[in-house]
């Protein structure tokens, strides 16, 4: 059967790597992102890799305006349509303690533009009976810590919001992968410091692939930070609130 996958976000390194991911299987893709050029340097090499047909489209997260062109594009196509959402950004806490505005971008990339585009294309998605999303969110949303306390509110939000789409898609059998990856070698975390366990863009695209053919609801990747989230997590809070990590 025919998929076309809307990739959200498709200039970044994990993007990228699933895209060609997904290529590869014989998947159409539609790249949506801000860098035109870049992503349609991203689409020819996905042409390459096997997609039947491989688009670069305008998106922002922050300008609502770019959504609907991407869905009415996706469904001219034939089959079911899935979405993989990359989309983000993360000014350091530090930033933010500085200068608060910076919260509502935060908020806005992380979460509720992604949220809204998702909303808009489910109904779509419920009517060609099926489709996945792929919610890319961070371990940073299961605990706030002292150091990245906004971005990892609004992935919690982010990953709230997946959790209740899954609820909703499954009824007419569609499907939402909630993806938590640790530290990323992305542009994104480039500098930033104590970063350990680091992994590879590929390796996180074929967890995420997996998880897609398995139908897993909730996956942290590489695996073992779902050991160490549960550590975390199970801190009592009059101890975590002590503790810098």
């Amino acid at each position: 059967m025919t998929e076309t996958w809307i990739i959200l976000g498709a200039t970044s390194s994990m993007a990228r790597a699933f895209a060609r991911a997904v290529s590869k299987n014989g998947d159409q893709v539609i790249l949506a992102g801000r860098d035109i050029p870049d992503l349609e340097a991203s689409a020819s090499d996905c042409a390459l890799q096997g997609a039947p047909i491989a688009e670069a489209i305008q998106f922002d997260a922050r300008e609502a305006a770019t959504f609907a062109p991407i869905i009415e594009r996706a469904s001219e196509l034939e089959g079911m349509i899935n979405v993989a959402v990359f989309v983000g950004s993360m000014p350091s806490q530090d930033q933010i303690d500085t200068d608060p505005s910076l919260i509502a971008g935060t908020v806005t990339d992380n979460y509720a533009g992604p949220a809204t585009f998702l909303q808009l294309v489910a109904s779509t998605m419920e009517e060609r009976g099926g489709g996945t999303v792929v919610g890319v969110g961070s371990v940073a949303g299961d605990r706030g810590r002292i150091g990245n306390y906004v971005y990892g509110s609004a992935k919690a939000g982010f990953h709230t919001y997946l959790s209740g789409l899954r609820n909703r898609l499954t009824r007419s059998g569609g499907h939402v992968v909630t993806v938590k990856p640790g530290f990323v070698d992305t542009a994104m975390t480039w500098g930033i410091e104590g970063m350990f366990l680091v992994a590879t863009p590929d390796k996180i695209a074929a967890d995420i692939l997996k998880a897609v053919e398995k139908r897993k609801d909730v996956i942290y990747t590489p695996g073992f930070w779902r050991l160490i989230m549960g550590i975390i997590t199970a801190i009592p809070e009059r101890v975590f609130k002590k503790l810098s990590v």
